[in-house]
């Protein structure tokens, strides 16, 4: 399997793709073509998550032998998740909820990102790669935890973490700045998510600093969802959760199934609609945005426009304005035309908008566009409870909400199954003002302690982790000083 930019360059095995992370034109790196699933679909109730995994990333990441491979996924998957499972199917009533958020910081960034590591110190090893690398990530609160616990202390690599200041919640945020690991650096940035996104870009194409970097024995790669090596362990859940669905017995195989997804950088809901793309039978796609509502505008219209007021909501992982990976979905609704996708995001650079042709928006047509205001993200976390004592975050709240506005637009016969992308934990502000509003409490583990008798869920060791942690990460940067930053880290001045 060879891997593409989706702006024209490159002809890379995984590996060397999962070792670069962004490729040398700007562009993501796309596979020459997508694997159909080498089993068939009554075979899937019976898999485990790690037999499924290595069932859907074989045929992608084919440099690595099958033993290379297994024993990444061995790794990722074991004690770090609380469950068995590693992905737990929950139903709430007629609803099914695929948490994602079992693993080591209590968010669905854990479930690609404790492969990720693995793989790239293999990627290291089977391309002779003799630099240090540098894991450069911006992050709306859980990628940036989920990375550092993955690379903390793991020998031939530095990751430096950058993330919005005021945009993550409390909990997020304490996750990241007492992370241990000598390699590991935290910068709170005085912007949004965006200009975070947008800077370690700009770190990515600044020819003469790789040249720095270069010389002195460090090369660049990322740990966002813009990295192919993000990307390709996401699959595994969709085809995992439509065994347990079989397994269930709420539906049978063949049956086609919807899934509703909460969306900000559009990397989990991609990897949904690659699934499908594999033959997995899914029906519609369900993007659930929150006020920060481009993708919801862009499926309406066709036209992407993050020309808008950028809006700070209690769902901070999903405030994006600029969905990097929706790249990929447009390479493909243009039959991986790169000179037409080139044009398309110098147009977003230029302008910050573009509009696809119709024939694009016709190959759009798996995906339909939802989303929830603040107000009915309050409503339907409380609406769980009170009528299933089953507790969400405001992420999945958003994506439930969606899912049921959907339902009543007459799709009632096809199960769907949200996804739960964090741990009510990691939000207990937001999730009990909704629950319970009239108790004010002393922080957020009084918050947390609370959590748990309602849900009768037991505080997650990354809540407890941290009570009484010290800070370790107290740097403040300044967007035009992000570059700074990074040449100090490595650099000592």
């Amino acid at each position: 399997m060879l891997y593409k930019s989706t702006r024209g360059s490159g002809h890379l095995h995984a590996s060397e793709a999962i070792l670069k992370g962004l490729a040398d034109d700007g562009g993501l790196f796309m596979p020459a073509y997508i694997p159909v699933l080498s089993v068939p679909l009554t075979d899937l109730p019976n898999l485990s998550y790690q037999e499924t995994a290595y069932l859907v990333m074989k045929d992608y990441l084919d440099d690595y032998t099958e033993e290379e491979l297994k024993s990444c996924i061995a790794k990722a998957y074991d004690e770090k998740f609380d469950t068995p499972e590693i992905a737990e199917l929950t139903q709430a009533g007629d609803r099914y909820f695929l948490e994602l958020y079992h693993g080591a910081t209590i968010a669905f960034k854990d479930m690609a990102l404790s492969l990720l590591p693995h793989l790239l110190t293999t990627a290291i090893r089977k391309n002779g790669v003799d630099k240090e690398i540098v894991i450069l990530t911006a992050t709306s609160g859980d990628t940036g935890k989920a990375a550092l616990a993955g690379f903390s202390d793991v020998e031939g690599t530095r990751i430096i973490v950058f993330y919005p200041r005021g945009g993550v919640s409390r909990i997020q945020e304490l996750q990241m700045v007492t992370t241990k690991g000598k390699n590991t650096s935290v910068i709170a940035v005085n912007g949004n998510f965006d200009d975070c996104q947008t800077g370690v870009k700009k770190i990515f194409h600044d020819e003469a600093f790789k040249q720095e970097l270069d010389n002195a024995g460090f090369c660049f790669s990322s740990a966002n969802s813009i990295n192919i090596g993000r990307l390709v362990p996401q699959i595994a859940y969709y085809v995992f959760a439509y065994g347990r669905m079989m397994k269930l017995g709420a539906i049978k195989a063949g049956e086609k199934l919807d899934f509703t997804v909460p969306t900000g950088n559009f990397g989990n809901i991609l990897a949904a609609y690659f699934a499908k793309q594999m033959g997995l039978p899914i029906g519609r796609l369900i993007c659930a945005s929150n006020d920060n509502k481009v993708l919801f505008d862009f499926f309406k219209t066709g036209t992407y426009d993050r020309n808008r007021p950028f809006i700070l909501t209690t769902s901070p992982s999903m405030d994006i304005l600029i969905s990097s990976n929706l790249e990929r979905l447009i390479y493909l609704s243009c039959k991986r035309n790169d000179k037409v996708n080139q044009d398309l995001m110098t147009q977003l650079a230029r302008t910050g908008k573009y509009t696809v042709t119709d024939e694009m928006k016709e190959e759009l047509k798996d995906f339909y566009g939802a989303y929830a205001d603040q107000d009915q993200v309050q409503d339907t976390i409380l609406y769980f409870y009170e009528k299933y004592g089953y507790v969400i975050d405001p992420h999945t709240a958003v994506a439930a909400f969606a899912d049921m506005q959907y339902r009543k637009r007459g799709a009632e016969g096809t199960k769907s199954v949200i996804i739960s992308t964090a741990s009510p934990y990691k939000f207990g502000e937001t999730v009990l003002k909704a629950i319970d509003p009239d108790l004010s409490y002393r922080d957020d583990f009084e918050m947390a302690e609370r959590l748990q008798s309602l849900s009768k869920r037991n505080i997650p060791n990354a809540i407890n982790d941290i009570r009484n942690a010290e800070i370790l990460h107290k740097e403040v940067c300044d967007v035009p000083k992000m570059h700074e930053s990074v040449k100090k880290i490595l650099f000592g001045s």
